[in-house]
């Protein structure tokens, strides 16, 4: 399942990077709904790999001396630490999402010449 969670990131990425006019967002947009009734969403309940940023100490310390008296802190680093967590999934995304990005390409070249609506 990892590998569709890849595939569906790196889609999206590319999706993100084409989606700028307003005339891909329609074409987009319709696509979305004849593929949504093409490959409807069948939702899954399962673990996913979240991180979350934890400050924890990095074993240095700052000290300040203020008069007669030194006071020490130590200096914290935020790591990032994994947990397990379920949510709900669209299982069949990663095979949606790739028809809905070639579709609104397909509107775009044949209405703007481009398969980013571009004008």
């Amino acid at each position: 399942m990892r590998l569709a969670n890849t595939v569906s990131v790196l889609i999206g990425l590319l999706v993100l990077q084409s989606c700028g006019t307003p005339e891909y967002r329609t074409e987009r947009t319709h696509c979305e709904a004849e593929w949504l009734l093409k490959i409807p969403p069948v939702y899954r309940h399962e673990p996913v790999t979240k991180y979350r940023s934890v400050e924890r100490p990095s074993g240095e310390t700052v000290c300040e001396t203020a008069g007669t008296t030194t006071t020490c802190k130590p200096v914290m680093k935020a790591i990032s630490v994994p947990y397990t967590t379920v949510e709900r999934v669209d299982i069949r995304k990663a095979q949606r999402d790739p028809q809905i990005a070639s579709c609104a390409a397909r509107a775009c070249a044949a209405k703007y010449g481009n398969s980013k609506c571009e004008i």
